[in-house]
């Protein structure tokens, strides 16, 4: 009987022996099959790449969606139907895990979908080089909207993001800037929703340019100048505005009669554009006045003058 029972017990070890064997043989199993699925489906490098910009805003997605929310509830409960938790992925998805200077518009294009909306005709307003009066004259004057005022241009205004073959898969540190390379997310997605806000413009449109800078008010070169200004539709946009806008003060460095405000003009007519040029449109010369209501430029009798 003594010998029954211990053969028994020898039984139960060996068993209990087999299974912990078993089990360890299954974890390491395991261990090695979810390193080989996460190595083919991300390429990891030992570093995050270095770029000369700086990295993706911190608390990316809290901001994104914060500032979705606030629009289409707060400032236009018109685009309630808007799903942010949508916009948030397919934009996340457009950049994570991805080389930063690999990006294509086809990345963006679910995006574009997803925040597009329409823009009431003889509202839009466009600029180059006049980002800070721009923005003031359109919080304090509801006729107007420029790209940062549409709902992709509020979420992304002043945010940066890029990601990074290895994981996270987002660099926090650092992103290209557009000389390091074309393709890089903030540039791919600027011109895309630049090319999608000038096609949707209609009626009269207006465009403020600054009369301040040296090199000429109008760059071909600038989103303006090679995107929003070759993508306005001739059949639905019936005249051109252009704001010539200079400093308080000066410098006084182009007028509409200027060569590159020319230049622009001769593009315009060329595409069958009617064009109106005014200079110091009084309306927005007015806010400037603001910081200095004594200068001369200031005065109530100060005249602009436009150039049909």
């Amino acid at each position: 009987m003594p010998l029954q029972q211990g053969s028994a017990r020898a039984r139960q070890r060996t068993v209990l022996l087999v299974g912990i064997a078993v089990l360890l043989a299954a974890l390491v199993l395991a261990v090695v099959l979810a390193s080989l699925l996460t190595h083919g489906r991300h390429e990891v490098s030992p570093t995050m790449l270095k770029w000369m910009d700086r990295g993706t805003t911190k608390n990316l997605q809290e901001v994104i969606l914060g500032r979705c929310y606030n629009y289409i509830t707060a400032q236009h409960p018109e685009l309630g139907d808007k799903d942010c938790l949508k916009i948030w992925e397919s934009l996340k998805d457009a950049f994570i895990y991805k080389n930063p200077c690999n990006i294509t518009p086809e990345d963006y294009q679910p995006l574009m979908e997803l925040g597009s909306h329409p823009i009431p005709c003889n509202k839009s307003l466009f600029w180059s080089k006049t980002g800070d009066l721009v923005h003031r004259y359109t919080k304090s004057n509801q006729n107007f909207l420029t790209l940062e005022d549409t709902l992709l241009g509020y979420m992304a205004d002043r945010v940066s993001w890029c990601g990074d073959p290895s994981a996270p898969g987002i660099n926090y540190e650092s992103c290209p800037k557009r000389n390091e390379c074309e393709t890089n997310p903030g540039s791919v997605f600027w011109k895309m929703a630049s090319k999608m806000f000038a096609e949707a413009a209609c009626g009269v449109v207006q465009v403020m340019l600054n009369g301040s800078v040296e090199a000429g008010a109008f760059r071909s070169s600038s989103i303006f100048g090679s995107i929003e200004i070759f993508n306005l539709d001739p059949d639905k946009v019936t005249e051109v505005h252009i704001w010539l806008m200079q400093n308080i003060g000066g410098p006084q460095s182009e007028s509409c009669s200027g060569q590159s405000i020319q230049r622009l003009i001769h593009i315009l007519e060329e595409r069958n554009f009617k064009i109106i040029c005014e200079d110091n449109y009084r309306p927005v010369q007015l806010l400037q006045c603001v910081h200095s209501p004594d200068h001369a430029d200031c005065r109530l009798c100060t005249n602009s003058s436009a150039i049909l």
